[in-house]
């Protein structure tokens, strides 16, 4: 994790670098994982993952979940005064960037387009224990999709966006940690299900690494005095 001291100059007052500056590091920083993929992937012997696997299924629902946590990140990376919250926000905005970079170059890898009209199919045969699903056995609508991975509502980011000090800190480590707490079941079934070991290996570092952050930012918001 950073100091959220990135950028600064000895002697001189840290300010908050340019939104573009900060969006501009998480894309080179994809563009690297991108190219990474390639190389580290290029060659592992075994099968190619097909339309309907459980990577495919991960890769593309973890790309559309990492998107609004990066998104999220961002806000608040701009908005806080908080330099733990910051340093915290650069890293899951740099690193859930990179790892997109990763999971949409396997999809190239495979000759699969990055999405499909069933998010979620693919956990079906998971034994990690969350069933996801519509009413009635039906595909889930959208809403329900987004409430079942822990992603943040269009009112609720709205409202992240509009808010300022201590209620933007609080709003973001609520919204982050459910987010996180979504995600955890999704590489649980990827670690279950998926057949190529890249894609394991990924998964159960997610695992470990949104785990962690979890427990700082439930920290992070005893600190803050955000309420339950």
């Amino acid at each position: 994790m950073t100091d959220g001291t990135v950028g600064d100059e000895p002697g001189t007052e840290r300010t908050l670098p340019p939104w573009w500056v900060v969006l501009l590091v998480g894309l080179a920083i994809a563009a690297v994982a991108f190219a990474i993929g390639r190389f580290s992937t290029f060659g592992i012997a075994g099968s190619t993952p097909g339309e309907g696997s459980a990577d495919a299924g991960f890769a593309r629902d973890m790309q559309m979940h990492h998107a609004q946590a990066v998104d999220m990140a961002m806000t608040i990376y701009a908005e806080t005064d908080d330099d733990e919250l910051r340093a915290l926000a650069y890293d899951i905005a740099t690193g859930q960037s990179s790892q997109r970079g990763e999971m949409l170059d396997w999809l190239v890898r495979w000759g699969l387009p990055q999405y499909d009209d069933q998010p979620m199919a693919w956990m079906a045969a998971s034994d990690s224990g969350h069933a996801h699903g519509g009413t009635d056995g039906e595909p889930p609508s959208d809403e329900e999709m987004r409430e079942q991975m822990g992603m943040a509502s269009d009112a609720e980011l709205a409202a992240l966006k509009a808010a300022t000090g201590q209620q933007a800190d609080c709003s973001f480590l609520t919204l982050m940690i459910r987010h996180h707490e979504g995600a955890i079941p999704m590489a649980e079934a990827a670690v279950d299900l998926a057949a190529d070991e890249r894609v394991r290996t990924v998964a159960q570092t997610m695992i470990k690494g949104q785990s962690f952050e979890i427990q700082a930012m439930t920290s992070m918001q005893q600190r803050l005095g955000c309420g339950g």
